[in-house]
């Protein structure tokens, strides 16, 4: 990776928005392109300056239509490729397809690593996204990955109404080690809800492990697709005595309209990672930008430099 300012950012149409802001924290313009679609359906794309010799960052959330999105992307890798590009950054803050980074079933298939070889296969360098559902997806490439964690932004923005007297609360074991990052920077007591998926969109709530009764509960996830398990979990807190309940997540993709409405969360605080929804009561959120930290990442690769400077993480 070059030491100079030699390099230029591009969007993907995911999340053009979240890209712009991220342009902006590095003071520079996004690069321009064409992406279309063609009458049936196929995508289209042409990069409109030149690209030689040049690192190169694109910005792409694989979130609500993961397929397209993710095509879409491997499209503009290929452009910029045959375009001779010194090197080529996927920034995909959000990445899908991370639920099935193993087989947990017979004839299922390992998604996570699906992805990490197109995109490798593709012409991607390098990898930096942002809480990955988990770590050892890392291994999956054979290229550099670098994961940015939410966690520091999202507890400097919540209130302190709900950070006195808390008690963090994992939905989902397998976001204990979130969970308990939140509950060290929060310098307070963690507690699980035992989770059983039933289904792609069915989840069973079984036990509560720890004690809620009287206190302020944080639930915490990374991925919360449809709402389903932060409104079971909240019930669960709720019928164990919680007082106050808030939400942070860091991909909200709140496919489902309303589903939270009557789970008593007062609020949820969330990343920019992707595009704010609109099937919640925007009274009931509150968004958090990442595009400094993505910013900084990103400042840091073409520099050479250590990402510590960022943020003393919480992890």
């Amino acid at each position: 990776m070059s030491q100079d300012s030699d390099y230029m950012l591009f969007a993907g149409t995911s999340h053009v928005e979240l890209a712009k802001q991220i342009a902006k924290s590095l003071g520079k313009e996004l690069g321009k392109a064409i992406i279309e679609k063609f009458p049936d359906g196929e995508i289209g794309a042409r990069i409109l300056e030149s690209v030689r010799g040049r690192d190169v960052f694109i910005v792409q959330s694989t979130a609500r239509q993961p397929s397209f999105y993710l095509m879409e992307l491997l499209i503009l890798v290929d452009a910029f490729k045959r375009a001779s590009a010194r090197s080529i950054t996927a920034v995909i803050p959000y990445f899908g397809y991370a639920r099935q980074d193993r087989k947990g079933k017979e004839r299922e298939p390992i998604t996570a690593k699906l992805v990490a070889d197109l995109l490798q296969k593709a012409g991607v360098t390098r990898v930096l996204t942002m809480d990955l559902h988990t770590e050892q997806i890392q291994g999956f490439f054979d290229i550099p990955v670098d994961n940015l964690y939410a966690c520091p932004l999202i507890v400097e923005a919540l209130p302190k109404s709900i950070k006195e007297n808390c008690v963090v609360v994992t939905p989902d074991i397998g976001s204990i080690k979130l969970a308990r990052a939140y509950a060290k920077a929060l310098k307070v007591d963690l507690a699980i809800v035992d989770k059983r998926r039933v289904g792609a969109k069915q989840v069973e709530m079984a036990a509560l492990i720890g004690d809620v009764k009287g206190k302020n509960v944080l639930l915490v996830d990374d991925v919360s697709s449809t709402g389903g398990t932060l409104k079971a979990a909240a019930k669960v807190c709720k019928m164990a005595g919680a007082n106050l309940l808030y939400a942070a997540v860091t991909h909200g993709l709140f496919v489902i309209e309303g589903v939270i409405e009557d789970s008593g969360i007062e609020k949820i605080v969330m990343s920019n990672t992707v595009p704010t929804p609109d099937t919640i009561d925007p009274s009931k959120l509150e968004i958090v930008s990442v595009a400094q930290h993505f910013g900084k990442a990103i400042a840091s690769i073409v520099g050479a430099k250590s990402f510590s400077s960022i943020y003393e993480s919480s992890f």
